[in-house]
């Protein structure tokens, strides 16, 4: 695998007789939208055959000689890899990258807005290969904690379920395409409406052919935290053999009474839930500054804390499919896809830059005298996100969400990676 930065100069001819990769080949892996134009600073990823680089963090009673059998590897091959390493003294908690033929395993998760069953079925045909499971997010409820369909999503189950990926019902509490602290807030903390809703998830799930719930309650009034685990306890134990997932709010500390994270107790949740994902995406968030998206530094952070309360196996990490466009002076933000944001540079004629202490690709343009700023991910962004994944040995990682084009992603997936496929 390798990843090409353009520099002035290149042109995609010339970057093909590099790698001996066709034209076509880039062109379609990186999802170009013009062969003729490309600008600098843009991430290509050119598939090849050499060895993982995996990332491996020093545990007590490690040696070069032990890691070297574990990985399938050789000790010369570490130290080439990492030339400051001291085989005699080998650091608890440093990061080392180890070349070897194992890849590293995880189990993905790709959340889907079913608005066209018909699209919905496409994309799944086309990525079932890299998705452990698929949340499907067509559902909501009511006041009194009645679960109920909001998008129509029979078929995509169906096929879900032919191809292997684990469907899971995603619900929101949501009013009117907004999440609602307050519906939240009346159902769990209401006894009677708790009960309802539990029940009501699992007919529905079990109705359907769901082989689990994902749970994305958001912006939770603080004071249900206790109300909020008992409600998980509760929806575990009556789903049986199905799967609970949930999604939490990212945090690098417990700071029960705040509106947006309080409610989430890490460890309560981590012991009660089969699998954790911790939405490690929207640090830079709609209507505020231009910040990355999801930058590896915070994911360090928040990752640190999570996996001191939850195990390592139960969590995911989640990573963006979409950037920002921001304008500059006022923060007014539009979504794009990143394939969107990739080419719009492109069309601009703008260099893409690179923060690597955030792991995270951005430009700014102008258009009618007005400056944007956009953050975004490319190929580099998602692998420093997937070595975070290995260096803490998790579950996974999920994805917000399929609709939005990612090519890099994908074929960096399925390249580097194994998916593991779980079955119910």
């Amino acid at each position: 695998m390798a990843i090409h930065v353009v520099k002035n100069g290149d042109t995609l001819w010339a970057i093909s007789q590099v790698y001996n990769v066709p034209v076509p080949t880039i062109v379609a892996i990186n999802g170009l939208s013009n062969v003729n134009v490309i600008v600098p600073g843009l991430a290509l990823y050119i598939p090849s055959r050499e060895l993982q680089q995996r990332t491996y963090r020093i545990q007590p009673g490690d040696t070069l000689w032990k890691l070297s059998i574990r990985f399938n590897s050789t000790i010369a091959s570490i130290l080439q890899a990492n030339p400051d390493l001291n085989p005699n003294r080998l650091l608890v908690g440093r990061l080392v990258t180890i070349p070897t033929e194992l890849k590293q395993d995880i189990a993905t998760l790709g959340f889907i807005v079913p608005y066209s069953q018909e699209a919905v079925i496409q994309i799944l045909d086309s990525l079932a290969p890299q998705l452990t499971y698929l949340a499907v997010t067509a559902y909501s409820f009511t006041r009194e904690g009645y679960a109920y369909v909001q998008l129509e999503d029979r078929r995509i189950v169906e096929r879900s379920n032919q191809l292997g990926v684990l469907p899971l019902l995603m619900i929101r509490n949501l009013i009117d395409s907004t999440f609602s602290p307050e519906l939240a807030g009346t159902v769990l903390g209401n006894p009677s409406y708790r009960r309802n809703l539990v029940l009501s998830i699992v007919n529905l799930a079990r109705q359907r052919g769901y082989k689990g719930v994902s749970i994305d309650f958001e912006f939770i009034p603080p004071e249900r935290r206790n109300d909020l685990a008992t409600f998980l306890s509760e929806l575990k134990t009556a789903l049986g053999n199905l799967l609970l997932h949930v999604n939490v709010h990212a945090k690098t500390r417990d700071i029960p009474a705040n509106p947006i994270i309080g409610a989430y107790d890490y460890q309560m949740i981590g012991k009660i839930a089969d699998i954790v994902a911790v939405m490690t995406i929207d640090y830079g968030y709609p209507g505020g500054p231009p910040d990355p998206i999801s930058p590896a530094w915070w994911i360090e952070q928040v990752v640190s804390y999570a996996v001191s309360l939850i195990p390592p196996q139960k969590l995911q990490i989640a990573m963006p499919l979409y950037g920002y466009d921001k304008v500059a002076a006022t923060n007014q933000t539009t979504g794009i896809s990143v394939l969107a944001a990739q080419n719009l540079a492109i069309s601009k004629g703008v260099a893409i830059q690179y923060a690597p202490e955030s792991e995270s690709p951005f430009y700014r343009y102008w258009t009618n005298n007005t400056e944007h700023v956009v953050w975004f991910e490319d190929v580099r962004s998602y692998k420093a996100k997937y070595k975070i994944i290995d260096a803490y040995k998790l579950l996974g990682t999920t994805y917000w969400q399929l609709n939005l084009p990612a090519p890099q992603n994908w074929r960096y997936l399925a390249d580097n990676l194994i998916i593991k496929k779980a079955v119910i």
